[in-house]
């Protein structure tokens, strides 16, 4: 892939090499909502060339208030399409794939994990979380995932650490259960808040005056400072590991 010159900023920091390297990395990514969709645009501008997004969801009215690609305009449109167009529009030399999909024991197969440099997880149902995790720790692949952005509001209370430090997340403590009782020993970094905040007790139909969209057992309230602070975490491990290996600026204390 030609040099951009949108990244001219980006080579001064992190140097020739490891902008080709983006460029030339693989990423998918799995769910774009609020989490998935800021961290999907940040690899995209953080120059990363070939992206795969996956999510089966439509936009609705109440991924307004976090969620990058839902507009009052696009309601109801495929939200990796809506993404995708708004990807390509920043950067038009990137291979952004979109897949309307679910990832679930039953599609898993369809997904080769293991031909991507790095793996992504911005999935909210737990099974299917523990899943991917799951298959991408036995794939051997470079595996980021996101655990519970919701109820929260502090963001200087978000951490990165290994799936099993994670400390505070009702989410991380599911998972790590799961994980365990499947025989899963691997190890991946993940994003989480220590914060504990008791939820909001609400009516589901208040917002829109019908039935939110979707079809989950249970409906959390967060917002955009949160989600998007997990999904530029995200991206930024991919952009670190990257200039780790391939060169960039050393830290000093």
């Amino acid at each position: 892939m030609k040099k951009h010159p949108a990244f001219h900023r980006t080579e001064l920091l992190i140097g020739e090499t490891a902008l080709e390297k983006l460029a030339a990395t693989r990423v998918i990514l799995f769910g774009v909502g609020g989490v998935g969709s800021w961290c999907a645009e940040a690899l995209i501008r953080s120059g990363v060339g070939h992206l795969t997004v996956v999510d089966n969801d439509v936009i609705c009215v109440t991924n307004i208030n976090r969620q990058l690609q839902a507009t009052s305009k696009n309601i109801g449109q495929p939200k990796v399409l809506a993404l995708q167009e708004r990807l390509l529009a920043i950067h038009p030399d990137a291979e952004v794939l979109a897949l309307q999909k679910v990832y679930n024991q039953e599609t898993r197969a369809e997904f080769n994990l293991s031909s991507y440099d790095y793996v992504i997880d911005a999935i909210d149902s737990l099974s299917h979380k523990v899943d991917l995790i799951a298959s991408a720790m036995e794939a051997g692949v470079t595996l980021f995932s996101a655990m519970g952005a919701a109820n929260k509001l502090d963001a200087t209370t978000i951490r990165v650490d290994s799936i099993w430090k994670s400390q505070g997340c009702r989410l991380a403590k599911f998972v790590r259960k799961r994980l365990r009782s499947r025989g899963v020993s691997g190890d991946c970094l993940c994003v989480y808040s220590e914060e504990i905040l008791s939820p909001v007790e609400t009516d589901p139909t208040d917002e829109a005056g019908d039935a939110w969209s979707g079809t989950k057992a249970q409906i959390n309230g967060s917002m955009v400072h949160i989600t998007g602070a997990f999904g530029f975490n995200l991206a930024g491990l991919v952009v670190q590991d990257v200039v780790r290996k391939f060169g960039g600026p050393s830290t000093s204390n």
